[in-house]
C-alpha cells in the first residue's frame, strides 16, 4: 500500500463525517468562498462575451459579413457553454451563480464594446479574448493544486478562448487588416 493514501477506514469515516458538503471533502485545498467569487467573475466575463458576440452576429454587414457573422455566432454559443459549466461548478462548490444583469459588466474581466464596423467588431472581440486568456491563465496559476477540478475546467475553457483569438486574428488577416 502506498504511503500517501489514507487507509480505507479513514476515507470512509471522513466521507460520512460531513456528508452535507457533497463534493467538498476535507482534502479540498482552496479558499472555497474566494474560488466561488472568482468563478462568478468568470461567469460574468463569459456572459458579457455571449452578449457582445450575439450583437456582433446580428450587426455584421458588408461583403465579408456572412462567414464572420457565423464565426461570431459559433463563439457566442461556445461562450454560453462556458458560462453554463462555470455556473454548474459554482453550484458544486455550494455557491450561488450570480446572473444579476445590473452588476454583470462591473464583474466581467472583458468589456462590452459594441464595435462600429466589421473590422472594429472583430478587433474588440480579439481584445476581449486576450483579456480572458490572460485572466484565466492567472486563475489557473492561482488555483494550483488547491482545486484541481476548477483548475481543469478553467484549462479547458482557456483552450477554446485561445482558439477564438486565433480565429479572430485569421479573420482580420483575411480582410487585409493587421492589428
Amino acid at each position: 500500500m502506498s504511503d500517501f493514501l489514507s487507509d480505507i477506514e479513514t476515507l470512509r469515516r471522513n466521507a460520512r463525517a460531513h456528508i452535507e458538503k457533497g463534493a467538498i471533502t476535507e482534502t479540498y485545498g482552496a479558499d472555497r468562498d474566494r474560488v466561488i467569487s472568482v468563478l462568478n467573475e468568470v461567469l460574468a466575463t463569459e456572459l458579457v462575451c455571449v452578449l457582445r458576440y450575439k450583437r456582433h452576429y446580428y450587426m455584421a454587414q458588408g461583403l465579408h459579413s456572412s462567414p464572420v457573422a457565423q464565426e461570431f455566432l459559433q463563439h457566442a454559443n461556445q461562450e454560453q457553454g462556458h458560462a453554463d459549466l462555470v455556473a454548474a461548478r459554482i453550484i458544486q462548490l455550494q455557491g450561488e451563480p450570480d446572473f444579476n444583469p445590473a452588476t454583470l459588466v462591473a464583474r466581467s474581466h472583458a468589456e462590452y464594446a459594441p464595435g462600429t464596423g466589421l473590422v472594429d467588431m472583430i478587433t474588440e472581440d480579439l481584445v476581449a479574448e486576450r483579456v480572458a486568456i490572460a485572466s484565466y491563465q492567472e486563475i489557473i496559476r492561482w488555483l494550483d493544486t488547491g482545486d484541481p477540478t476548477t483548475r481543469r475546467l478553467m484549462e479547458d475553457i482557456l483552450v477554446v478562448e485561445e482558439e477564438h483569438a486565433e480565429d479572430l486574428l485569421t479573420l482580420l488577416a483575411d480582410m487585409g487588416e493587421t492589428p
